[in-house]
């Protein structure tokens, strides 16, 4: 069973502390596209921002700003000024922890290019090993700290070779 007609992934929608330095590193260090910005937005004398967002009804959303990055789902990057904000930036291992994988052709270079624009790498790049094999990835964080992984694998992985469903891949256009 599955969603009826479901694609794929459209957004990631997450919040940043400051949406100028999230735009500047989206824009000018990653190389995403800002397609378009909304807000502010907040209800005074309802529960709207409760009923569809989950957050405090007098939560304000200062602005979103949505990006598109090359392939795969856009983002939709929000400022709040929340009335019961919580602040701290979720590790992996923590309820809620996540992180944002960027797809490169040429890992040495993606790689140098985030060098050459001070970006934070958490270890060496690694080559994976068992189902991944053929992966190479690094861990990389934003200014605000949120986490971000570069990641290719030009001749596939292990696992697409015998997977039921053959997923694109840059390496074989024709799946």
């Amino acid at each position: 069973m599955a969603i009826p007609g479901l694609r794929g992934t459209e957004h990631i929608g997450f919040t940043v502390p400051d949406l100028a330095e999230a735009d500047n590193f989206f824009v000018n260090v990653i190389g995403c596209q800002r397609v378009y910005s909304l807000g502010p937005f907040s209800s005074d004398d309802t529960d709207w921002m409760q009923e569809h967002l989950n957050v405090h009804p007098r939560t304000v959303m200062r602005e979103l700003r949505f990006y598109r990055c090359g392939f795969g789902p856009n983002f939709e990057v929000f400022e709040y000024d929340a009335a019961d904000e919580q602040r701290p930036q979720p590790r992996n291992s923590d309820l809620g922890g996540h992180h944002l994988a960027f797809y490169v052709d040429d890992f040495d270079a993606a790689h140098a290019y985030l060098q050459s624009k001070g970006v934070r790498f958490l270890g060496e790049p690694t080559f994976s090993s068992n189902a991944s094999k053929g992966q190479r990835w690094v861990y990389f964080l934003s200014p605000w700290g949120m986490q971000f992984e570069l990641v290719s694998y030009p001749g596939g992985k292990a696992y697409e070779a015998d997977a039921p469903v053959q997923l694109w891949h840059p390496a074989h256009p024709e799946r």
